[in-house]
């Protein structure tokens, strides 16, 4: 569990260093992968690195008190084998033995088969497509949390104000900290599946800002919510748009509240000849 909390802290710093070389390197090579800031964003107060470094130590100190009270917990001895042993009798009775029927020869050599090949089954359900889904899972509720409360704040002005524009303090606190904790509380993740998943819901979310489009970067290979993609949402014409942070974009598209980068171009285009001087 320690592990757990602790692990996100070097994992954001490291991606984050990363990042900041690439925008002081001053490499010709990269321009062409740059999120060029749109004139509306470079016109605005922008924090000091000593302000995002205070913010960032604060969220910090703050996720890792409420991990320690979350995931102190000593966790539980399992047996392994004895899980997979429950596995290969769950299969044989479900779904192998109605397989088998005596009136038939065949079924006597379907049935040796499957005896041999359930031990295989049961080992890679159990340690690979049993967690693979709870990891699944932890994403869907953590883009869950993430998008109907973010949403809320650009609803509600109170919200807005007093908690989405000072952000990343408690805004990133509620969304980020408090849903990863409901994520693995859902999903019900073992200490070492909860380490990876903090880990890399860190490095996705410092990903999505990073500002570069980076063909070779795994995480915005991954899906659709990319840093362009959020990107637009930081915009005052997307500021209604693309709310789904930071795995999938799945609650736009169904909610109506997705924009691409097309769409934003076709807006811009629009608002720009609907105000033209006449």
């Amino acid at each position: 569990p320690l592990l757990a909390i602790l692990a996100p802290l070097p994992a954001y710093w490291l991606i984050s260093g990363l990042f900041h070389l690439l925008d002081i390197s001053n490499w010709s090579c990269l321009d062409r992968y740059r999120i060029n800031d749109s004139a509306e964003i470079s016109s605005r107060n922008r924090a000091t690195r000593l302000q995002v470094f205070r913010a960032v130590i604060l969220q910090q100190v703050l996720q890792t008190v409420l991990g320690y009270f979350w995931v102190s917990e000593a966790p539980e001895r399992v047996d392994h084998v004895a899980a997979m042993a429950r596995i290969s009798r769950t299969l044989s009775s479900f779904f192998f033995a109605p397989l088998f029927s005596p009136s038939h020869d065949d079924s006597y050599a379907l049935l040796a088969l499957l005896k041999n090949t359930t031990p295989q089954l049961a080992y890679l359900l159990y340690w690979w497509l049993i967690p693979a889904a709870q990891l699944l899972v932890a994403m869907v509720v953590l883009d869950t949390w993430q998008y109907f409360l973010h949403r809320a704040m650009h609803i509600n002005k109170f919200l807005y104000k007093h908690l989405h524009s000072v952000h990343h303090r408690l805004y990133g606190f509620i969304l980020d900290s408090l849903g990863a904790m409901l994520a693995e509380a859902v999903s019900r993740l073992s200490p070492r599946q909860a380490t990876l998943f903090f880990v890399l819901s860190t490095c996705k979310t410092v990903d999505d800002h990073c500002g570069y489009r980076l063909p070779f970067d795994p995480l915005q290979l991954f899906s659709g919510n990319t840093a362009d993609y959020h990107d637009i949402h930081h915009q005052i014409i997307g500021i209604k748009s693309n709310f789904s942070q930071p795995w999938f974009v799945h609650w736009d598209v169904i909610l109506g509240t997705r924009m691409t980068r097309q769409t934003l171009k076709y807006a811009v285009k629009k608002s720009r000849l609907l105000y033209a001087p006449v």
